[in-house]
């Protein structure tokens, strides 16, 4: 019985993952597949300055091996007064399930490689991610926090 569970859990977050993944990407796989990829970018809100432009770009979906499951984000900082140089965290990602409030949810940890901090996403829709807490709850100015897919 945990068997069937833990295969259906499984193909579950394999096709909610899948439907996250956009078209192949550029590149061929070693495997001569083309790898999945989906870019995702928005403006987040920003207290000393006009915001925030991230660019977040997965590659990979549920099924691919872990150290195929790879990202990059880039963050750059609008009329910011100390004018920060860009931002440009690369590492991996997983699929986690369920938010504070939804269990059913789908989530995306991205766990850069070194330092930097873990970022977490709900997948609103296919073509939509929000920035949430490390708790997995959604800020109360969750529709400032949107990223959309190209």
């Amino acid at each position: 019985m945990q068997i069937r569970t833990l295969l259906a859990g499984s193909a579950m977050l394999a096709v909610l993952a899948g439907c996250a993944t956009g078209p192949t990407g550029q590149g061929a796989a070693d495997d001569g597949m083309e790898a999945a990829q989906a870019t995702y970018q928005g403006t987040l809100p920003c207290r000393n300055c006009e915001g925030i432009d991230l660019d977040v770009t997965l590659v990979g979906d549920a099924e691919s091996a872990p150290q195929d499951r790879t990202f990059d984000l880039q963050a750059s900082y609008r009329a910011h007064p100390q004018n920060p140089p860009d931002e440009n965290y690369e590492g991996n990602w997983e699929v986690l399930s369920g938010t504070a409030d939804n269990p059913e949810a789908t989530v995306y940890e991205l766990t850069p490689s070194g330092e930097g901090q873990v970022y977490y996403f709900l997948r609103l829709d296919p073509q939509t991610l929000e920035l949430i807490d490390p708790q997995r709850r959604r800020f109360q100015n969750n529709e400032m926090l949107r990223l959309k897919r190209l």
